[in-house]
């Protein structure tokens, strides 16, 4: 079963998202999360199974961006 996890982030536009999106998709799997760059706390969504929130927050700063769970 897949479980969700929330994050903020400092993802602030569409080129930003290209830019972490093969990190994410390794960490947790393509289709596996979003990014909701119209939230205040550009908030990451993550539907996963195995990936735990340290997996996220170290793929993020992997890329440069910072991200914190909610």
């Amino acid at each position: 079963m897949k479980k969700e996890l929330k994050f903020k982030t400092n993802i602030k536009c569409m080129g930003c998202v290209s830019t972490v999106t093969p990190a994410l998709d390794k960490a947790v799997g393509k289709g596996n999360w979003e990014v909701d760059l119209l939230s205040a706390d550009r908030e990451l969504t993550v539907r996963t199974e195995s990936a735990d929130a340290g997996a996220v927050v170290a793929a993020l700063s992997e890329t440069g961006y910072k991200a914190e769970v909610v």
